[in-house]
């Protein structure tokens, strides 16, 4: 794997189905070691997540990490709140984008990079319901396009 590459350990899949992403930050998660070799072996969920400003840091909650099979009686609770590593500027940003209307902070996904696992947190303003069904549509309209095409170069050889 070459440094610039990371890989995915989570994804919260529902939420471009359910907000419409603004900024993406790169943030480092205080984790315990039984916590790291869970999420390295694909036992994290993003869905209910999201992440808060309090008191000038930053903290990812409802983010479920399941017990650590070989742990012992030192392993962590699933639930618990973790601390986002980043910089005071992006603090600030993310603080003031959650002051907004309508605007939440929601891990996009939980990878790997360089050793470290990192999380990304986007600015997201929720979807109403006309707006996932405009989205489908225009999926769907896609997707019969591309098809459509493909036919026609596969008939025309």
């Amino acid at each position: 794997m070459k440094k610039s590459e990371f890989k995915i350990l989570s994804e919260n899949r529902q939420a471009s189905h359910n907000y419409h992403l603004l900024d993406r930050y790169e943030a480092g998660i205080v984790l315990s070691g039984t916590e790291v070799k869970s999420i390295r072996a694909g036992k994290m969920q993003l869905r209910e997540a999201y992440a808060l400003i309090d008191k000038n840091e930053a903290w990812l909650l409802n983010a479920h990490i399941s017990e650590y099979s070989h742990g012992n009686r030192e392993n962590h609770t699933p639930m618990r709140g973790r601390k986002l590593l980043l910089h005071r500027r992006e603090i600030d940003k993310l603080l003031g984008a959650s002051r907004e209307k309508g605007l939440a902070l929601i891990p996009t996904k939980v990878y790997l990079k360089e050793g470290k696992i990192k999380a990304e947190i986007a600015i997201a303003k929720g979807k109403q319901l006309h707006d996932k069904r405009e989205a489908e549509r225009t999926r769907t309209a896609e997707t019969e396009a591309r098809s459509a095409i493909r036919e026609h170069k596969a008939r025309s050889y």
